[in-house]
């Protein structure tokens, strides 16, 4: 028996220990390869530094007062202004638009007609992205991608490289295999309302040193690392890339990105992950199952630039079969508001290098392992260090015997009252603010 019990403990250890170190952009040879890239490419140099004066311009120096406004159109859905829960109801009680991203758009029975109207709905530190709605409509036609220097028109990978804003529909339903990674440029929505497109058992997408990107209403996953070689990357240039990681989402260098009723699941590294000063971020809506290192919101201790990072997570769906990191965070400031966490087999929330972290009015259902009930976790960080980072749960709901280890001091810099706070145990409503979470299946003529 004790042979026995020997074997398992080791078995254990063997599965659990590379979760510890398995995201490649922790290891340092991957930051090697990135700054000989951009040592011998003016392209890519010029790219890195347009993005970084935008991205400081993306920044909000007051983050507490965008949590704020976020708790407070919350409270608006779910109490009403006079009539309890009449708002959760919908216009008419026909569209179940349950929080207040979706009940900007999805109760318009004509949503086809008016897709645009999507950018205006996003909120949190993304609030400021429009997409492509300033441009014109691009009918993707094509689930071919095949030529990565010449991308055939009406194809995925011609329509995110083209110059300008484009708003991106797909003509049908789809499943498109990347066969190297997806290099968008700016100013691009990717909207899958509709119809059914998966982006699966290929490569995955890549916002880097862009601006204003949304992704809305697509499925992605089983993402691989792509080999490399050359690949269009924008309408006049090409160029030679080294292989991609694997992430679903790789936010790298980038700001005013919205991703939005996502569906995510198996990919190589990360589902989402951001990094490299990125910031100006809202991923909202998404359902999220089995995956290791789910999120990962900077990767190298030694790249403090990612100190302006600011990223909302909202009425999000972190799902079955997750293990860690929902997010996994480096610097900055997370605002995670409202988020369904049913599964997780280590730990759902944490970081390293004192990122300040705002958990509000979620749901925490810890797993039946005894040892693995606590939600955050503090990496490479002694308590004298990390019980000064600002990590506070504020009217979260837990279940099964998860707790929340806060750290900081008592949040008093921000104007809390009674009408910004949602009363009575918020994290008990997100299953209704959450109950849509993941691509939908909308019906063109009718409320989504």
């Amino acid at each position: 028996m004790a042979k026995i019990h020997n074997f398992y403990l080791l078995t254990c250890l063997v599965v659990m220990i590379p979760t510890l170190y398995a995201n490649v952009k922790e290891d340092e040879a991957y930051w090697k390869r990135q700054s000989e890239v951009l040592l011998v490419d003016s392209y890519w140099q010029e790219r890195a530094s347009i993005a970084e004066k935008e991205n400081q311009q993306a920044y909000t120096s007051d983050p507490y007062s965008l949590t704020k406004n976020l708790t407070f159109s919350v409270s608006e859905i779910i109490i009403g202004e006079k009539s309890g829960r009449r708002n959760l109801r919908g216009r008419g009680g026909k569209c179940m638009a349950t929080n207040p991203i979706d009940r900007c758009w999805r109760c318009d029975p004509n949503w086809a007609n008016n897709r645009k109207k999507l950018a205006d709905c996003v909120q949190g530190f993304g609030r400021n992205t429009i997409g492509g709605k300033n441009g014109p409509f691009y009918v993707v036609n094509s689930s071919l991608d095949n030529d990565m220097v010449n991308p055939a028109p009406g194809t995925l990978r011609h329509a995110v490289t083209r110059s300008g804003p484009l708003w991106i529909i797909f003509a049908r339903s789809m499943n498109i295999r990347l066969s190297q990674e997806l290099i968008m440029t700016s100013d691009k929505t990717i909207d899958g309302r509709g119809v059914d497109v998966y982006i699966a058992n290929g490569a995955g997408i890549t916002i880097q040193f862009i601006k204003n990107v949304i992704i809305h209403g697509i499925k992605i996953f089983n993402i691989q690392v792509g080999n490399g070689g050359l690949i269009r990357d924008s309408e006049t240039h090409y160029g030679f890339r080294t292989y991609s990681d694997g992430d679903g989402i790789s936010i790298f260098g980038s700001s005013n990105v919205w991703i939005d009723h996502v569906s995510m699941r198996n990919c190589k590294d990360g589902l989402i992950d951001a990094i490299q000063g990125s910031t100006a971020i809202t991923i909202s809506n998404g359902h999220f199952t089995d995956h290791n290192e789910v999120m990962l919101f900077g990767a190298s201790d030694s790249y403090d630039g990612d100190k302006i990072m600011q990223i909302t997570l909202a009425f999000n769906h972190f799902g079955k079969r997750l293990v860690q990191r929902m997010p996994r965070c480096r610097y900055g400031f997370v605002h995670v508001v409202n988020n369904d966490y049913t599964h997780w087999e280590m730990y759902a929330i944490g970081g390293s290098k004192h990122p300040t972290i705002i958990s509000e009015g979620n749901r925490f259902i810890a797993p039946n392992n005894v040892y693995a009930k606590e939600i955050t976790k503090r990496e490479y960080s002694p308590e004298q260090e990390w019980k000064n980072w600002q990590w506070r749960s504020i009217n979260d709901e837990y279940m099964n015997g998860a707790f929340f280890r806060e750290g900081g001091s008592q949040i008093t810099d921000r104007p809390f009252s009674r009408q910004d706070m949602i009363t009575a145990k918020p994290g008990s409503y997100v299953g209704r603010l959450t109950r849509y979470a993941g691509s939908l299946r909308c019906i063109v003529g009718k409320p989504c």
